[in-house]
């Protein structure tokens, strides 16, 4: 219990002493995992949505591989990423491996799959006969769209919170990517490794805790603008 206590005492220093090392280390948790979340979003909402309105074949192979993305081991990620990236890889050239640029490709490739197959789920949701509606009433091809993810508003919002929470936790991918180098890839997840590995429990649990409100904070957001639109004029 004491060392709870300390980890709990530390993490309110963590954020309130303006130390510049921890304050790094959230902020480009953030830095991370928020990119990461809207590359989800930008790839898998539209991907989501071909998935549950264009027939073609091999649909359902499609619909089983974002299904089985979302149970995807996030180290399994972090090595294709690493492979692809490496000095010899097919993208060595653009020096990513171990920055920032790559923890976000990673951390986009594990919330994807989650986005695509939430999007997909919600959108077969919406009446069928919306998209036809929206057609007779003249709107084009891109309004009707716009107007049918209108409708899945609400599962889209869960989908958001969903990719965000599964980036900002993540430590495989995270580490073997980025290398958790101190002031560049060290974020709050590689931090609270390093501290445990080290001894220091209190800072790693400080780190746990600090996680842990970032994570309810954004959530909270999220939530509140689902809720503030589930209630009906």
């Amino acid at each position: 219990m004491d060392v709870l206590f300390d980890g709990l005492v530390e993490a309110v220093g963590l954020l309130w002493s303006g130390d510049e090392d921890s304050w790094s280390i959230i902020l480009l948790t953030l830095r991370v995992s928020l990119t990461a979340t809207a590359v989800a979003l930008l790839v898998g909402v539209p991907l989501g949505a071909a998935l549950a309105l264009v027939r073609f074949p091999g649909r359902r192979i499609a619909l089983a591989a974002a299904n089985t993305g979302m149970g995807m081991p996030p180290v399994v990620i972090g090595l294709f990423v690493t492979v692809l990236l490496w000095r010899s890889g097919p993208l060595g050239g653009m020096e990513l491996l171990y920055t920032p640029a790559a923890m976000v490709i990673a951390q986009g490739a594990i919330a994807t799959p989650i986005v695509v197959a939430l999007v997909a789920a919600a959108v077969q949701q919406v009446d069928p006969d919306f998209r036809v509606q929206m057609q007779a009433l003249g709107a084009t091809p891109v309004r009707a769209f716009a107007a049918l993810l209108g409708e899945a508003r609400l599962p889209l919002l869960a989908a958001a919170m969903a990719g965000f929470g599964a980036v900002v936790s993540e430590v495989g991918a995270a580490q073997m990517v980025g290398g958790n180098l101190a002031g560049q890839t060290r974020v709050l997840t590689t931090a609270a490794v390093l501290a445990t590995s080290r001894g220091q429990f209190s800072l790693a649990i400080a780190f746990g805790l600090v996680l842990l409100v970032i994570a309810f904070g954004v959530n909270l957001a999220l939530t509140m603008a689902q809720q503030r639109r589930a209630v009906p004029r």
